[in-house]
């Protein structure tokens, strides 16, 4: 059986704890594998002192562990939007999530197209054609950093199925990966194997968490519509050896929360699926 690494996201502490102090806590549960969020006050890169980014990469190095992956969630910002000094704002997040990443030795940033309202919305093809422009300035800036930028399928957005990633991808350049989300696919419906199929080498990085078809949600295994085993078995015929990140969101700071059993017991389910045991 080839045995899929598993790597902890450190969303649960976004507000709980400093990137760093995430880190620390997610290694007391036995992973050295991790996916950073990036996002005040949590860990931002404007925000950190050059003596702070080195204790990170030192404590990296120190504990022989890694970065999968850095994460910028869609709350405060919009790669599509209308208005241009907002796409401006978001690029310069990222181009700073980037140098970040290679600092770190991160290899994959995700980039998550902008959301859209319930209500009205700008023409498909102008959020197309802005997220299109503003995926090349940052494979620019990206350029020779050795940080790979990845798209991610949120329901949420304007481009929520595998297929928008696949086709956005091709828009885009050959060197764009896709971090594929297995709960936001099975959330609209799709089936998620068939989904990790149809992107084949597209996918550089793995989500995986739960949720019901009413609240979406990143819970814990064994709590919603989410069956791994599919999902492993179409891993594997694509030939995929990268990291399965949890991205359990079970907030630290609401009483009660308890984000460590959720990661435990979602470890749990995934080794009887096929991925890698916690040690």
């Amino acid at each position: 059986m080839n045995r899929l690494d598993v790597a902890a996201s450190t969303f649960p502490f976004l507000y709980s704890h400093t990137g760093l102090d995430a880190l620390k806590h997610l290694r007391g549960l036995g992973y050295d594998r991790f996916e950073m969020m990036i996002f005040p006050p949590h860990c931002w890169p404007r925000e950190l002192s050059a003596e702070q980014r080195k204790e990170y990469r030192a404590w990296l190095d120190g504990e022989g562990a890694s970065l999968t992956s850095f994460c910028y969630p869609l709350l405060d910002n919009n790669p599509n939007s209308v208005d241009k000094l907002m796409r401006e704002y978001t690029l310069d997040r990222y181009r700073e999530a980037i140098d970040l990443a290679a600092e770190w030795n991160c290899p994959y940033v995700v980039c998550i197209p902008g959301p859209v309202s319930s209500l009205i919305n700008p023409p498909k093809q102008w959020m197309l054609d802005w997220f299109v422009e503003g995926m090349k300035q940052l494979l620019a800036h990206a350029k020779g950093t050795g940080v790979q930028l990845l798209l991610e399928n949120v329901p949420f957005t304007f481009l929520p199925t595998a297929q928008d990633m696949k086709d956005t991808a091709a828009l885009i350049d050959p060197s764009i990966g896709v971090n594929f989300d297995i709960c936001n696919s099975a959330y609209i419906k799709e089936d998620p194997a068939e989904a990790v199929r149809l992107l084949g080498d597209l996918v550089k990085n793995v989500h995986i968490s739960d949720s019901g078809y009413g609240e979406f949600k990143h819970d814990r295994l064994g709590t919603g519509i989410v069956d791994p085993s599919p999902v492993y078995e179409a891993l594997c015929d694509i030939g995929y050896t990268g990291a399965t990140v949890m991205e359990i969101i079970t907030d630290a700071m609401v009483p009660g929360a308890d984000p460590d059993g959720d990661i435990r017991a979602s470890h749990e389910i995934l080794a009887k699926s096929g991925w890698k045991p916690l040690a």
